[in-house]
């Protein structure tokens, strides 16, 4: 319309006609001049795709989020992911047509899309170290929902505060008169399940109180309970909420009331179904919306260059609850 380069309207229009470059003011004018008569507007997907970025975050799962077996548990990290994306100005891209093998997706399977998005947070109980380790070689921008070890260099994520809060239960316990303690559960694999178990051995070393451990895998929760009764636990700490339920309802079966001849500790919310029960559980709530918003803060980061792989922890909620008291029986 006027006979200038798009390079010179491209300038004016960035604002970046000023430095090395010099255009005339007359020309900026008549470059102003046409955008307002046309009522021109700047493509903003070809200015995000000049700039290297399209403001899209990717969101991959390594377990299926939505079945109702999950979301419970799940859907706290998805909506505080969202709500900061929407005040970033970004939107979420689920991940999803990597297809789920034996429960779990691989992010780098063949067909991704993982390029799509500018970054991606990652979701998920047990994250494949050798999949972090690849992402950390390739530079890919990311950032993971929960504490993860390093995986050929740091892993930037925002976990929860496990050992902080399990510890300071067992000192609660303690407190209380509890000197022989349980731990029901895993406390290995992932490492939530191995965080939980750091911070309620070393705070029972540091009381000098006997503990117990006890596996579920393969065994029935009545079974387990018998052997930590016969060990002479007076408090258990129950890895995974929805085994609390069951050993309440066992002791119950054996006479014994809860929390007066046996204390449970739950450590965290429930990650699958739960049945009701008549009791407050004393435990801890997990900070899982802000995990999920501070983990888009954390990849925002990382896409505009920091250098720093920024690993949080949060602290977790207390839930006083109603099941710990002081033991009636001896350990």
């Amino acid at each position: 319309m006027i006979g200038v380069s798009q390079a010179t309207v491209s300038l004016v229009l960035n604002g970046r006609a000023d430095g090395e470059v010099k255009i005339a003011p007359e020309t900026r004018e008549r470059v102003l001049q046409a955008i307002a008569e046309t009522g021109y507007v700047a493509d903003p997907v070809a200015r995000r795709l000049a700039a290297g970025r399209n403001r899209i975050l990717g969101v991959f799962t390594y377990e299926p989020v939505f079945p109702s077996a999950n979301s419970d548990f799940y859907h706290p990290f998805l909506t505080g992911m969202e709500q900061r994306a929407e005040q970033l100005g970004c939107d979420l891209l689920l991940l999803t047509s990597v297809p789920v093998v034996d429960g779990h997706r691989r992010i780098f399977n063949e067909g991704n899309r993982l390029r799509l998005a500018d970054g991606c947070v990652l979701l998920g109980r047990s994250l494949d170290p050798q999949e972090l380790a690849r992402l950390i070689a390739e530079e890919l921008p990311f950032a993971s929902v929960g504490r993860r070890d390093d995986a050929g260099g740091p892993v930037p994520y925002v976990g929860a505060d496990y050992p902080a809060v399990v510890a300071s239960l067992v000192d609660r316990a303690v407190a209380l008169g509890h000197r022989r303690l349980a731990y029901i559960g895993d406390g290995d694999g992932p490492e939530s399940y191995a965080d939980r178990l750091r911070g309620f051995t070393t705070a029972a070393a540091a009381h000098g109180v006997d503990t117990v451990r006890e596996r579920v895998a393969d065994r029935g929760l009545d079974d387990v309970l018998g052997t930590v009764l016969a060990a002479g636990a007076t408090v258990l700490f129950v890895e995974e909420y929805a085994d609390a339920v069951p050993l309440v309802r066992a002791a119950r079966a054996r006479d014994l009331s809860v929390p007066g001849d046996l204390s449970v500790v739950t450590l965290g919310d429930p990650t699958r179904p739960a049945s009701r029960i008549d009791l407050e559980f004393t435990g801890f709530r997990i900070p899982r919306a802000e995990m999920g918003s501070q983990a888009v803060d954390v990849l925002m980061a990382r896409i505009e260059g920091s250098g720093v792989a920024e690993q949080r922890l949060l602290p977790c909620e207390p839930v006083d609850g109603e099941t710990l008291t002081a033991p009636e029986r001896e350990a």
